[in-house]
Parts: structure tokens; C-alpha cells; sequence
């Protein structure tokens, strides 16, 4: 994959969207994803962070083929929050270990619901 609009289609496709639905999820029309695709027009700096961040993917790999393609940063921001609760449990009695996670269980299942 050499260029940015193969590197999008890719992506696009591996993440399961349609160009209809990737715009659609940025707030473009589906010619802009065509014409990024194509590699017929120099993509916007907003244009390409919103698809970063809905497909999940590395903004350099995108770009100019840098890196891996996946973000590894929402991964590893996720396992500093894990292990931040961890710590923070780790100091707690089992009661107290056991309420803090029936806790988290109700605030997920609300959350769900909203």
C-alpha cells in the first residue's frame, strides 16, 4: 500500500464501513472519502484526524505509511486506567474490593442504557 487512498480503503474496509457510512460517521459527503481514496484530492488536516479516530488507526501510518496501522495509543491509555485501578483496589479489604466492582458493574450497566 503505497499511497494514502489505499491505505484508507484498507482501513475503511477492514473496520467494516462503506465510503457512504465512514462519511456519513465524519460528517462528509461520500465524494470526499472517493476522491481521498482515489487519491484525487490533498486531504484536510480535520478530514484525516476524524477518520483516525473513527477507524482507530495510527494518524503517520495513514498519512505516509508510517508505524502500524492500528492506534496504539487508546491501548495503552486503557491499560495506564487498568492499572491505575488496580493499585487503587489493591489497598482496599476484600469487602471493600468486592463493592468497588458491583460499583463499576451498575455504573456500566447504566451507562449502557443512556
Amino acid at each position: 500500500m503505497n499511497t494514502l487512498g489505499e491505505r484508507l480503503n484498507y482501513a475503511r474496509k477492514k473496520s467494516g464501513y462503506t465510503q457512504d457510512s465512514l462519511a456519513e460517521a465524519i460528517g462528509v459527503s461520500r465524494g470526499v472519502i472517493f476522491n481521498l481514496e482515489k487519491n484525487k484530492t490533498e486531504p484536510q488536516a480535520i478530514v484525516i484526524n476524524a477518520i483516525c479516530q473513527t477507524l482507530k488507526i495510527n494518524k503517520d501510518w495513514l498519512t505516509n505509511g508510517i508505524g502500524d496501522m492500528e492506534n496504539s495509543s487508546d491501548i495503552s491509555q486503557s491499560a495506564k486506567i487498568l492499572a491505575e485501578l488496580y493499585d487503587v483496589a489493591k489497598e482496599l479489604s476484600e469487602d471493600e474490593q468486592l463493592y468497588l466492582l458491583d460499583t463499576v458493574k451498575a455504573l456500566k450497566q447504566r451507562l449502557r442504557r443512556n
